[in-house]
């Protein structure tokens, strides 16, 4: 049996999944005392990223991954996330990005990669997965097209059919759905649909 090529193997894609801390993110986590940015906020409340009574989570995202979000959107690629963190930054940058898929809190990524393709009526083959790390290697390994972003582990890379040219949280994941559109000639329609000509 002849191997795919990584063209060929996006000419079939319909869903994009991907890792978070990494991929959409550069990887860093940062950490603020709580009541010294919230004074008199309530643990409980939400919208500011709080995991606990006494700490913050923040994250930054890059436009260019968010953009890739609605040109997937355009070309009719759905699109979600699959992490092992739970983040409330997560759940509202997802929220802002209209995904079609958050799961968070995940400890088997494979399983719910394929839980995903199911509820999706997909086949495996018409699925990707961009990850940065070991922890992702089981994800990327049940679809039809493993895509590591740039500054991904050496072992990521490896098993990688695409390794986009920019790092996680700089614009990989706007690097793969590029790749991705590229590949199924829609790039130039979901452009022009995207910038309103």
């Amino acid at each position: 049996m002849t191997k795919l090529s990584a063209q060929a193997r996006a000419r079939k894609i319909k869903l994009l999944l991907f890792d978070v801390d990494g991929v959409l993110t550069d990887g860093k986590l940062f950490f603020l005392p709580a009541m010294a940015q919230l004074q008199h906020a309530e643990p409980q409340q939400s919208g500011h990223g709080l995991t606990s009574p006494s700490q913050i989570e923040f994250k930054g995202f890059h436009a260019h991954d968010g953009a890739s979000i609605s040109l997937a959107r355009i070309g009719g690629i759905k699109t979600g996330l699959i992490t092992k963190r739970v983040s409330e930054t997560v759940a509202l940058r997802a929220r802002d990005l209209k995904l079609d898929y958050v799961y968070q809190g995940v400890q088997d990524k494979r399983a719910c990669f394929n839980d995903i393709v199911k509820k999706a009526g997909l086949k495996p083959e018409e699925a990707a997965f961009v990850g940065d790390d070991v922890v992702d290697l089981p994800a990327m390994r049940a679809g039809g097209l493993a895509i590591a972003v740039k500054n991904a582990r050496a072992e990521v890379r490896k098993e990688a059919h695409y390794i986009t040219p920019h790092a996680g949280g700089e614009g990989g994941l706007r690097d793969a759905v590029d790749f991705i559109l590229k590949a199924q000639n829609n790039w130039k329609r979901v452009l022009q649909d995207y910038i309103g000509e």
